[in-house]
């Protein structure tokens, strides 16, 4: 008898812990869950900030890792930062408030193409995560990003006009009831951004809780991925 879909449920994938290393020599570590079948796109993960508690187990993405392989097809590729500590372990260094972590986006992007293989990657950042996709996530190998409650506390107009002229697409959810940025600061912080698609969500806050808007980040997700697998599946 199928069993609803739950915030523990866990779908089949080849699920392998990594080590991705550094420029400077650092270790950090991470987790691979990549589709039994059919690889539609690989989505690489940055974490919100480890100093309120984020990490690569924030709970989207721990859902994300659980669920999208089998669901959509969807390799997702989860680090912890520098310093930062999940079930998985922790990773070496300390935490720099976004300015070092640069070389660990640019170690894990590395990794997805030398060490994975990827062909297809998308970039998606969740809060502090966002800062460091938009400042460190330039990789021309990278297709799409995508923005989880994006705080724009450290992202400079720079930082802004670098995508302006990339036009690359982004893809930004913006929670309505957001404490860092909310949907009319959005659509003013974005306006430059030809190629940036803004969704506000109603009802939503800076966390995503409840699994209504786990589904709904989810759903979003895989439209821009792996739309042919919508709608996602509510019991297994």
């Amino acid at each position: 008898m199928p069993e609803l879909i739950r915030p523990s449920t866990v779908l089949p994938a080849n699920r392998s812990l990594i080590t991705i290393r550094t420029s400077d020599g650092l270790d950090l570590i991470g987790e691979v869950a990549t589709p039994i079948g059919e690889i539609t796109g690989s989505l690489l993960m940055l974490h919100p900030n480890p100093s309120g508690g984020g990490m690569m187990d924030s709970h989207i993405y721990k859902k994300a890792a659980n669920r999208l392989p089998a669901m959509a097809g969807i390799q997702i590729i989860r680090f912890n930062t520098r310093g930062s500590t999940s079930e998985a372990g922790t990773s070496d260094g300390e935490y720099d408030s976004g300015k070092s972590e640069e070389l660990d986006v640019l170690a894990a992007i590395n990794y997805c193409f030398d060490e994975l293989n990827v062909k297809d990657l998308y970039l998606i950042g969740w809060s502090f995560g966002t800062e460091l996709a938009l400042q460190y996530g330039r990789d021309k190998r990278i297709k799409e990003l995508i923005l989880l409650s994006p705080p724009m506390l450290s992202t400079t107009q720079v930082d802004l006009d670098f995508w302006v002229k990339d036009g690359r697409p982004i893809t930004a959810l913006i929670p309505e009831l957001d404490e860092y940025l909310t949907p009319d600061a959005a659509k003013k912080k974005f306006a430059s951004i030809s190629n940036l698609k803004q969704i506000d969500v109603k009802d939503a806050k800076h966390l995503w809780v409840g699994e209504p808007m786990v589904a709904l980040v989810l759903s979003e997700i895989v439209k821009i991925i792996a739309p042919s697998r919508l709608p996602l599946p509510t019991e297994v």
